[in-house]
């Protein structure tokens, strides 16, 4: 589903892939739906462990928020080298392939992103209380806006099969957040490698 969507694979195909029969599959799952629920809600409990583990570390704030925009760089990098495609995120692919044609997992996707959205928020708040940005941008409104870039460049770097496109991503988030001096992102090869569940994949 990652790299291919949701409507382009059937329950055949998922079977063969798995080598198990349709019958078995139709054990454990209802439909597809169940299936894409169930991957979607195990993909999230390992990304988002991985964001806890980013975002509270012991670092300021800014730099933990930096660390992040980095890491979801350096995924898409790392997918464009090891299979010449930048594969995206799964959440965001499937909102905009579903939009509002199946409303169950637009709801999971929607829980999704606003735990995203919450944990963006107490980190800008930390930052607004040592005085790294300012208060009116500690605001969830903000963070949404600050998700929503972390989602819309990936969505580009998709768009184009190039991940330097995700090179001012952390530019870019600055000027959202009002923080002091801006700094661009520098390409990952070699460099970071980013933990599997934290990033947009």
């Amino acid at each position: 589903m990652l790299s291919r969507g949701y409507s382009s694979i059937g329950v055949a195909e998922i079977c063969a892939r798995a080598d198990v029969r349709k019958g078995s599959f139709y054990h454990f799952f209802d439909s597809k739906q169940a299936l894409t629920i169930e991957a979607l809600d195990g993909h999230w409990r390992d990304q988002r462990a991985a964001w806890v583990s980013v975002l509270g570390a012991t670092a300021p704030a800014l730099t933990r928020l930096e660390r992040l925009a980095r890491i979801q760089a350096a995924v898409q990098r790392q997918a464009k080298d090891e299979t010449d495609a930048v594969n995206g995120c799964l959440f965001a692919n499937l909102a905009l392939e579903l939009s509002s044609q199946d409303q169950a997992v637009q709801a999971h996707l929607q829980q999704i992103f606003d735990e995203q959205i919450q944990l963006v928020h107490a980190t800008l708040q930390e930052a607004a209380a040592d005085g790294t940005i300012p208060a009116d941008r500690a605001t969830r409104t903000i963070a949404r806006a600050v998700v929503a870039q972390l989602e819309g460049m990936v969505m580009f770097a998709k768009l184009s099969n190039d991940p330097d496109v995700l090179d001012d991503l952390w530019t870019q988030i600055q000027l959202l957040i009002g923080s002091g001096q801006l700094t661009r992102l520098q390409p990952a090869r070699g460099g970071l490698t980013p933990p599997q569940a934290v990033a947009s994949d």
